[in-house]
């Protein structure tokens, strides 16, 4: 059964294929092949055989819609899987394979890496929603346009203090994601009750090769301490808020009676099966309808925190299918806000038009130096996660 119909209208191909049933399965090879071979280096298996099970998972197909059926009944995506591995082995790989390690190491580990890769194309269209409202607000620092508070008409603001503000909210909120992404996006391997019980005191070691091969984060096990995952749900959250504001604020302006601003056009994007003369600001309307969304899925993964003892019954099963649909609508958002953003359409006749109507004059206050201070504050920011790469 296919669900790209539910699915792709609220996220991008690239986004899908960070969590379809070939990433996963291609992440919990690897997770067991990098266990193998840094349990080898530590001298708790040899160094033939970890190769040796390396190369299998290199190469071991597997039919996900038959793991998914055995998965469902196991209760854990890592035992069907490694008797499939086991089953590939020799009779030393199949001893060795998985030594020592639980099915919530394979899982946990193998959501951190879709994180990561899922959090990098968020960040990335962030990055291009912010550098064009960048070079929006620059340029409309100084136009007076009508301020609007609680839907109704205020004093005047510079057009560019608006666009700087989308720009610093989503800017803040990229930045929080990337943080925590780097914190909490940590390799899990502890073994049955995280006390790396039967590694002969070299659990740590084995660990932190493990994180280096697989790119993340070296940690103590985290199985019942949930915090890291909240923290990059509620980042996602956040990021997806701070989108559907810019999405709230641009449906609005580009109503008929206001006009001042307005998705481009592009084409089959937008029309109506009813209305021919309508264009329907759907870009927005992606990232609104994940902002409806995130607040509901995000207190799903906190909810899940109160976890029972060393490792809990629901709740870190809950995270997944939670986490991944965060990922999916927040890349759906940022990629539908980046090609509004980079297309911009601004009207200045209707925001002159807009704003002598109110008859509220033109003093739109510090709005210029504010939308300096933003932009500095930004590029200061960019310059420093550069410098440290």
């Amino acid at each position: 059964m296919s669900d790209l119909l539910r699915l792709r209208p609220a996220t991008t191909p690239a986004m899908l294929a960070v969590f379809d049933d070939g990433a996963t399965i291609a992440h919990a090879l690897a997770f067991e092949a990098a266990l193998a071979r840094a349990q080898a280096a530590e001298g708790l298996i040899a160094a033939t055989v970890a190769e040796h099970i390396g190369v299998v998972c290199d190469e071991l197909v597997i039919d996900p819609a038959a793991l998914a059926t055995e998965a469902a009944l196991a209760g854990t995506l890592a035992i069907p899987l490694v008797k499939r591995l086991r089953a590939a082995l020799d009779r030393d790989g199949a001893a060795a394979v998985h030594f020592g390690a639980t099915s919530q190491d394979l899982a946990d580990t193998v959501l951190m890496l879709q994180a990561k890769a899922a959090a990098a194309l968020v960040l990335h269209d962030c990055r291009r929603v912010t550098e064009a409202l960048a070079v929006r607000a620059a340029d409309h620092a100084t136009r007076p346009a009508l301020g609007r508070t609680l839907l109704q008409d205020a004093l005047p603001i510079g057009f560019g203090l608006r666009l700087a503000q989308w720009l610093s909210g989503i800017d803040e909120a990229a930045r929080r994601l990337a943080r925590d992404i780097d914190a909490h996006a940590a390799v899990q391997l502890g073994g049955a009750t995280g006390t790396r019980a039967k590694w002969s005191g070299r659990g740590e070691a084995v660990a932190d090769r493990v994180a280096e091969a697989l790119g993340l984060t070296p940690a103590l096990p985290w199985h019942g301490r949930r915090g890291g995952v909240a923290a990059i749900a509620s980042s996602l959250g956040i990021v997806i808020g701070a989108l559907g504001k810019m999405a709230r604020d641009v449906a609005l302006l580009a109503q008929n009676a206001i006009g001042e601003a307005r998705e481009p056009e592009v084409p089959g994007r937008g029309g109506s099966s009813a209305m021919a003369h309508k264009r329907n600001p759907t870009g927005c309307q992606i990232a609104l309808a994940a902002a409806t969304r995130g607040p509901g899925l995000v207190a799903s993964v906190l909810g899940g925190m109160a976890q029972e003892q060393e490792r809990g019954l629901g709740g870190w099963q809950a995270e997944g299918p939670v986490l991944a649909e965060l990922f999916m609508i927040a890349g759906g958002s940022a990629e539908a806000m980046a090609g509004v953003a980079e297309g911009l359409e601004i009207d200045g006749v209707a925001i002159d038009r807009n704003l002598a109507a109110a008859g509220l004059g033109h003093d739109v206050g510090e709005s210029s130096a504010m939308v300096t201070s933003i932009l500095q504050d930004f590029r200061k920011a960019a310059d420093a996660v550069r410098d440290t790469r």
